[in-house]
């Protein structure tokens, strides 16, 4: 069995270079979230939520991304959950994907507010049903004695709403206002590709590459 030090890999899937990467850092996110999907590659919609408690300690959890434009990237989840609560009391969070197979890493820093009723309502309607029911059957974080007090919830869920569930009030979307980008792309001898955009005051995207 291989020692975890002597594990190593060449990344020669391809380059970035800050003269042909978008002006606009979503414009260049909606061209690496297209080429993930045409890839099929597991998962592409999966990215790590980077949250952090009142005592400034961080944790992370993988969510799935359910929407993007120019207000920001779009999340559902339970808002009574630690990073629903954690949300609560700093909105401060970094979102990352990462496409092994395309050896590419894309990093986002914002603010988080929760999207309006009516979208969380959308979104919530379009789910299938059972998960419709499992977002009133599980107190998501919560410490619980055993499965069968989630399969015991799902059950009452199911005989008390039916086939037509509303939306519970502790559920649904966030969304991450980015102020911040960086995309990284794999290149051989660590000598990688990272390119980074901010905000100056004015508001507009500055394009800088990092050093690897």
């Amino acid at each position: 069995m291989s020692k975890l030090s002597d594990l190593r890999k060449s990344y020669e899937q391809g380059e970035l270079d800050e003269s042909v990467a978008a002006d606009q850092p979503l414009s260049q996110f909606r061209q690496w979230l297209d080429q993930a999907l045409a890839a099929e590659i597991p998962e592409p919609n999966a990215m790590t939520l980077a949250t952090v408690n009142a005592q400034g300690r961080p944790s992370t959890r993988i969510v799935l991304i359910k929407g993007f434009d120019e207000r920001g990237i779009v999340w559902f989840t339970n808002y009574d959950s630690r990073k629903g609560q954690e949300l609560a009391g700093n909105p401060h969070a970094a979102l990352q994907f990462h496409w092994v197979e395309l050896e590419r890493v894309v990093r986002i820093e914002g603010v988080v507010s929760q999207v309006d009723a009516a979208e969380s309502d959308a979104y919530y309607h379009s789910r299938p049903l059972d998960s419709r029911l499992g977002a009133w059957a599980s107190p998501q974080s919560q410490v619980i004695a055993s499965r069968g007090v989630l399969v015991a919830n799902a059950a009452k869920a199911a005989l008390q709403h039916g086939l037509s569930p509303q939306r519970p009030p502790h559920w649904g979307g966030f969304r991450l206002l980015p102020q911040r980008w960086e995309f990284w792309q794999g290149r051989k001898s660590r000598l990688h590709d990272r390119i980074s955009y901010r905000q100056d005051e004015a508001g507009h995207w500055l394009k800088e590459r990092l050093a690897p």
